[in-house]
């Protein structure tokens, strides 16, 4: 058995885990707001609550940039407090268990691969789609962190006036619609010509950003996460028709995209670091 935690800056979710299928769960909402200590004690007490006898190890996925071999995490994203904490030491110390930790898009890619969609794969990107984006690579069966699990950030590469994560996310519909994507996707299922308009934009984008992971990597298969995911359908046609103007076709016609369906993911990844 093993711990899987998947800490972000709205909710804190941790598991426990035995041959892939969760036993056990518990989750909170992340006070992103307070100091290190209190969003520490909130983690604390979440695993608390799920550990047991037996269990051999703890893998957190958080959404930053992590010294995997330390397991200090730097200037977590939406947790203003957590600019540098060694967060492996202090849960080593206090559970006494073994600690894993790696960024939250690692850990979906590395769930997906384990228990879901992309355990045929040997090359497969997954990509979450939400408030960002966020990508984790498997080469070879392998995840590839970088030296600072950075790998993979294809959501930070400059795309006409800003990056990819600014029009590949739930910010497009904010910063461009005044709305979220979950209600842009709500206008989208009452037939609304405006929102299906917009969804059609958003594929196109979507679509720009898939052409640069196949030229960064060129995987097998892109399997998509995320709150956007379930959406899929309104914006996949315009996102193949980007994908129809790669110059490489054979390349396009070899590639497979899939929405995961594979609940808890991310926890499930973190529980196999």
């Amino acid at each position: 058995m093993r711990i899987g935690v998947d800490l972000g800056g709205t909710n804190i979710r941790v598991a426990c885990v035995e041959n892939g299928i969760i036993v056990e769960k518990a989750t909170a909402p992340c006070p992103a707001k307070e100091n290190e200590q209190t969003i520490l004690y909130t983690l604390e007490k979440l695993i608390g609550q799920v550990i047991r006898p037996g269990v051999k190890g703890i893998g957190i996925g958080v959404p930053s940039i992590v010294d995997s071999k330390e397991g200090v995490v730097y200037n977590v994203a939406n947790i203003p407090a957590w600019k540098e904490v060694p967060l492996k030491r202090l849960l080593e110390t206090r559970f006494g268990i073994p600690v894993h930790v790696n960024n939250d898009s690692n850990c979906f890619a590395l769930g997906v691969k384990n228990f879901g969609e992309g355990q045929q794969y040997r090359d497969l990107v997954g990509i979450t789609l939400g408030t960002g984006v966020g990508a984790g690579i498997l080469i070879n069966g392998i995840l590839y962190n970088g030296r600072n699990t950075g790998a993979g950030e294809i959501g930070s590469l400059p795309y006409l006036e800003h990056d990819y994560e600014h029009y590949c996310s739930s910010n497009y519909f904010v910063y461009y619609y005044g709305m979220t994507g979950k209600e842009a996707c709500a206008k989208a299922v009452e037939g609304d010509v405006e929102a299906l308009k917009i969804w059609t934009e958003f594929g196109t984008h979507l679509g720009n950003l898939m052409k640069a992971v196949l030229y960064a990597y060129d995987p097998e298969a892109i399997i998509i996460g995320g709150g956007i995911a379930s959406a899929f359908k309104y914006y996949e046609q315009a996102m193949w028709e980007m994908l129809h103007t790669f110059p490489y076709q054979k390349t396009v016609k070899n590639l497979q995209i899939i929405v995961s369906q594979k609940e808890d993911a991310a926890l499930l990844g973190a529980s196999a670091l």
